[in-house]
C-alpha cells in the first residue's frame, strides 16, 4: 500500500495519490450479474432502477424501498447531495498525437466534475476520505507560515467545526420548541377552543382567567368545548357524542394532512429515520434523505402526526430532523462540503443534539449518539456533540415551550429514597419490559413485512386513515388514552402531593399532620382503584395498537409509545406496592424500613422505571437510556434502581432476539449495514466467500496497455459492474490496480469530446509509461491518474474474521484476493453481508437493498 503520510517533497505525488484512491460507483462484485444492492446497486435490475451513465443520479424513475413503501426520488434533489461538489483526484488524458507526443489536462486548472464522487446509494471510502482531509489539514498547517491571510485561513478553518455545532444547536432547538408549542396547541385543539385568543392552548389559556381554581384548573369560561360551541351547552349525551365526533374528525384531518405531505413532497419523512441515520453515518449515501424538502415535511408532518392521536412520539423524529438541519448547514462550511467522512461526524453531533431537545438531556443526546447511531465516533466528535447538545438544550429552555420552565413535558423530582428490597419489584419491571421488548419487535417486524409484500403497501393513506380512526374512536371514552401520550407520562410519574387533585392521587387522607414534603402512605380511594381499571384498558390499546402504527407513512417515533407502556405496567406495580406496604406494613419485608405512617413507596418512581425498562427492552439502549431518565428526574440516587431495570430488560430481550427495532428494521429493509457491535466467529476462508467461484463466470478483467477504447467500452456496455480489475495481462492475471466504471465512462466521454485524436481504435493505457506509437496509429488515452494503485488485497487463505474486520474497521467496500501474487478473486461488501446472513442460518438473498 502506498504510504500516504509519508513526507517525500514531490509536490504532485500527493494529489496522484489522491487521485488514485477512487471509488466503486456502486461497489458491485464483477460478476454478481443482476444481483446487488445499496453501494453494489449498478447491477440491479428491478424495475424502480434505472442502469445509466454517470449523469443518472437523480431521475424521476429512481425507487426505493424505505420503511416498507414504494418510494420516487423526482423530488430528492433538493439540495445539493451529500457529494455532488466532493471532486477527489483529477483526470489526466495522455493522448499521442502523431509524433507521439502527450498532452496532460491538470486536475487544478481543469477539474473534471463527478471523477471520484458518489452516486445515490453508494457506500463512501472511509480510508480515501480520511486520507483527503488529512492531505487538505497539511496542506493548510504549511501555508500557514508563508503569510498572515493564510494563517486566518488556518485559524478560520479550525475553528469552523465549532462555529458550525452553534448554528446546528440553534437550529435544532428553534426547530424543536416550534414542533413542542404546535403540537400542544393542535393537540388541544381537538376537544375546544380558547375565546380569549385561538393561539392560546388548554392550558395557557385558563393561567389568563380569573375565575379558574386551583382543584378544576383546567377548567375556565374562556376554554369552550366544540359541543359548547356548536350547541351552546356542554353535558348531556349529545353533547358528549359532538365532542367525541369532532375528536375523531379532527385526528382524521391531521393523520390526512400529513399522510398526503408526505407523499407528495417528501417521501423520506416518514417513519422515526434513525435506522436510516444509523446507515448514512456507517457511510452509505440516501440523497434527500437529509435535505431541506425533508426537513420542512417532517417538521410540519411530525406536529399534525403526534396532534392526531396516534401512539407514536416525536423524539426519534426529532433526531432525524436535527441531522436534517447538520447536513444541511454544512454546506456553508467546505471542509465538510466536501468530504464525507467529515459530514459524518457532524451528523453524529447532530444526533446529539435531537435526543438533548427530545428529553432535555444534553448528556444523554451524547451517548446516545455514541451507543446506538454513531459507526465512527472519534474523541473529537464527543466534544463537539457535547457542544452542540448544550446549545440545542439552552436554546429550547431559552424558547421555554412548555412555560414551566423546563425541556420536557414529563420532568418531575422525587425526594424519597429507595429500599434494597425494592430492588425486587424493579427488576420484575426489567423482566417484563425486555418481554414487552421482543414481543413488540417481532410483531412489528412481521407486520412490516406483510406490509412491504401484499398489496396493503400499495394504500398508504387509506391504513394511515384506518389505523387513525380505530385510535381515536378507543382513545376517546378513557382520559388516560385521550390525552397525549407526553401527558400521560407526566400523571403516571408525577409524585402525588396535597395540592394534586387526579384521579391517581384521591387517597383517604387520615391524617393531622405531614412533616416536611413527603406524604404518608395513605389507603387508596376509589379515583385510584377507577384509575387502575382505565390505565389497565389503556395498557392493552397501547400494547397492541403501536404495532400498526410504527412504520406508517408518517413521522412516528417509538421512544414515547415505549414509555408509556412501561410507565402504565410500573404505575400499576407501585400502586399495588404502596397499598401493600400500607396495609401490611407488620410484614416480615416491610418491617424493617415501612412503618405505620411512613412514606415507603413512590409509585411514580416504579413508573419512571417501567418506562426506562420498555425502553430498554425495545431499542436495547443501557448507558445512554439510564443518563437520559435521571436526567428527566433530576436526581442522581435511581441511578441503581435504573441500572437493574435497563440490565434486566436487555438481557431478557437479548435471551429472546439479539436485534433491537432499529437493527431489525435496518434488516428488513436490506440496508447496507456492518454491524461493529456482533462477533464473527465461524471458522471460513476468503476463498468461501470470494467471487467467481466454481462454475461461475471469469473474473471481467482490464489490462494495462493493450486494451482499445472499444473494448473497454464493449465491456462497459455488456456488464453492470461497478468497477474492474487492472492487470498486467490476461495470462499473468498480476494485479496492477483497481478502476471504477463511473470514472471509466466519465474519462472516456471526456476524452472524445476534447481531445483530438481518441477514437474506438485508440489504445488505453495505465502505465507510467506509454511506447512511442508510428505515425499512423490514433492518439493513446492514458487513464493512469483514475487507477487506485492501492487496492486493499488479501490472500485466499486469510480467515473470514479478520476480512470482516477489515471491512468494518476500514470502511471498505471491496477487498480483492490473490493467491501468490495473482489476482484470484474479490469480495465486496454485499458478500460480507450474506456470508454473514448465511452462518447465521438466515436468507442471505434478504441482504439486497430494494
Amino acid at each position: 500500500m502506498v504510504d500516504r503520510d509519508g513526507e517525500n517533497g514531490i509536490w504532485w505525488l500527493k494529489e496522484v495519490e489522491e487521485a488514485d484512491w477512487r471509488v466503486s460507483r456502486k461497489m458491485a462484485s464483477p460478476w454478481l450479474g443482476q444481483q446487488s444492492f445499496g453501494s453494489e446497486a449498478v447491477a440491479m435490475n428491478n424495475k424502480g432502477f434505472r442502469r445509466g451513465s454517470f449523469q443518472s443520479s437523480t431521475s424521476d424513475e429512481d425507487m426505493v424501498e424505505i420503511a416498507g413503501g414504494a418510494l420516487d426520488f423526482s423530488i430528492t434533489d433538493d439540495d445539493p447531495p451529500l457529494d455532488r461538489e466532493m471532486l477527489g483526484g483529477f483526470s489526466l488524458y495522455n493522448g499521442g498525437g502523431m509524433n507521439g507526443t502527450s498532452q496532460m489536462m491538470d486536475f487544478l486548472e481543469e477539474p473534471l466534475p463527478g471523477v471520484g464522487t458518489y452516486e445515490d446509494f453508494n457506500t463512501i471510502d472511509w480510508v480515501r476520505e480520511k486520507s483527503r482531509d488529512r492531505d487538505r489539514h497539511r496542506e493548510i498547517a504549511s501555508k500557514s507560515k508563508e503569510s498572515t491571510w493564510a494563517l486566518i485561513h488556518s485559524v478560520s478553518d479550525a475553528f469552523s467545526g465549532w462555529l458550525l455545532m452553534l448554528f446546528i444547536g440553534l437550529l435544532a432547538g428553534s426547530l424543536a420548541g416550534l414542533i413542542d408549542i404546535s403540537a400542544h396547541w393542535m393537540t388541544d385543539l381537538k376537544e375546544g377552543l380558547c375565546m380569549s385568543g385561538f393561539w392560546f392552548n388548554h392550558e395557557h389559556c385558563c393561567w389568563n382567567s380569573n375565575e379558574a381554581t386551583f382543584e378544576d384548573r383546567d377548567k375556565c369560561p374562556e376554554w369552550e368545548s366544540w359541543s359548547q360551541l356548536i350547541i351552546g351547552h356542554g353535558e348531556g349525551a349529545f353533547a358528549y357524542i359532538l365532542n367525541y365526533f369532532m375528536y375523531v374528525l379532527w385526528a382524521l384531518v391531521f393523520s390526512l394532512l400529513a399522510v398526503l405531505l408526505v407523499r407528495g413532497f417528501a417521501p423520506y419523512a416518514c417513519g422515526s429515520g434513525i435506522p436510516e441515520i444509523k446507515t448514512i453515518l456507517s457511510g452509505f449515501i440516501i440523497r434527500g434523505y437529509l435535505g431541506k424538502w425533508t426537513l420542512i415535511i417532517k417538521t410540519v408532518t411530525l406536529v399534525l402526526a403526534v396532534s392526531s392521536g396516534l401512539s407514536l412520539g416525536k423524539e426519534g423524529p426529532l433526531v432525524h430532523v436535527a441531522c436534517c438541519c447538520g447536513n444541511i448547514l454544512c454546506h456553508l462550511f467546505t471542509k465538510y462540503r466536501k468530504n464525507e467522512a467529515k459530514r459524518r461526524e457532524v451528523l453524529s453531533a447532530a444526533a446529539a443534539a435531537g435526543v438533548s431537545v427530545a428529553f432535555g438531556a444534553p448528556i444523554g443526546g451524547v451517548l446516545f449518539s455514541l451507543e446506538e447511531v454513531s459507526y465512527y465516533f472519534p474523541l473529537k466528535t464527543l466534544w463537539r456533540s457535547f457542544f452542540a447538545a448544550l446549545v440545542a438544550a439552552f436554546t429550547l429552555r431559552s424558547i421555554n415551550p412548555f412555560g414551566n420552565s423546563r425541556l420536557v413535558l414529563f420532568y418531575v423530582e422525587f425526594h424519597t429514597p429507595w429500599h434494597l428490597l425494592e430492588l425486587v419489584p424493579f427488576i420484575l419491571l426489567g423482566i417484563f419490559g425486555g418481554l414487552w421488548g421482543s414481543f413488540f419487535i417481532r410483531s412489528n417486524i412481521a407486520w412490516c413485512r406483510r406490509r412491504k409484500t401484499t398489496k396493503l403497501g400499495k394504500y398508504p393513506v387509506l391504513e394511515v386513515l384506518i389505523v387513525t380512526a380505530i385510535t381515536a374512536v378507543l382513545a376517546f371514552p378513557n382520559e388516560y388514552t385521550r390525552m397525549s401520550t407526553s401527558e400521560l407520562i407526566s400523571e403516571l410519574f408525577n409524585d402525588c402531593g396535597l395540592l394534586d387533585f387526579s384521579k391517581l392521587c384521591e387517597y383517604v387522607n387520615d391524617f393531622n399532620s405531614t412533616k416536611g414534603d413527603n406524604l404518608p402512605d395513605r389507603a387508596a380511594g376509589p379515583g385510584v382503584y377507577t384509575a387502575m381499571w382505565q390505565l389497565a384498558l389503556a395498557l392493552i390499546l397501547k400494547v397492541f395498537i403501536t404495532i400498526f402504527t410504527f412504520g406508517m407513512k408518517v413521522p412516528s417515533g417509538l421512544f414515547i409509545p415505549s414509555m408509556a407502556v412501561g410507565a402504565i405496567v410500573g404505575r400499576l406495580l407501585g400502586v399495588g406496592m404502596e397499598q401493600l406496604a400500607y396495609y401490611h406494613h407488620d410484614w416480615t419485608i416491610f418491617s424493617g424500613w415501612c412503618s405505620q405512617g411512613a412514606d415507603c413507596i413512590t409509585p411514580g418512581l416504579y413508573a419512571m422505571v417501567g418506562a426506562a425498562a420498555c425502553l430498554g427492552g425495545v431499542t436495547r439502549m443501557t448507558v445512554s437510556l439510564v443518563v437520559i431518565m435521571f436526567e428527566l428526574t433530576g436526581g442522581l440516587e435511581y441511578i441503581v434502581p435504573l441500572m437493574a431495570a435497563a440490565m434486566t430488560s436487555k438481557w431478557v430481550a437479548d435471551a429472546i432476539g439479539r436485534e433491537g427495532i432499529y437493527d431489525a428494521h435496518i434488516r428488513l429493509n436490506g440496508y447496507p449495514f456492518l454491524e461493529a457491535k456482533e462477533e464473527f466467529s465461524h471458522k471460513t476462508l476468503a476463498m468461501d466467500v470470494m467471487r467467481p467461484r466454481r462454475n461461475d463466470p471469469v473474473l471481467t478483467v482490464i489490462t494495462q496497455d493493450s486494451m482499445m477504447v472499444e473494448d473497454v467500452e464493449a465491456i462497459i456496455n455488456e456488464t453492470t459492474y461497478s468497477g474492474y480489475p487492472v492487470v498486467v495481462s490476461r495470462e499473468s492475471q498480476r494485479l496492477v490496480g483497481f478502476v471504477l466504471r463511473r470514472d471509466l465512462i466519465i474519462s472516456i466521454e471526456n476524452a472524445r469530446k476534447k481531445q483530438d485524436g481518441i477514437v474506438s481504435t485508440s489504445i488505453i493505457y495505465f502505465t507510467d509509461h506509454s511506447p512511442p506509437l508510428p505515425p499512423s496509429s490514433p492518439s493513446m488515452l492514458k487513464l493512469r491518474s483514475i487507477l487506485d494503485l492501492s487496492p486493499f488485497t488479501v490472500t485466499d487463505q486469510t480467515p473470514m474474521e479478520i476480512v470482516v474486520d477489515i471491512f468494518r474497521k476500514l470502511g471498505l467496500r471491496q477487498c480483492l484476493v490473490t493467491h501468490n501474487g495473482k489476482l484470484l478473486g474479490i469480495i465486496t461488501k454485499k458478500d460480507v453481508l450474506k456470508h454473514i446472513a448465511q452462518m447465521a442460518n438466515q436468507d442471505p438473498d434478504s441482504i439486497l437493498f430494494n
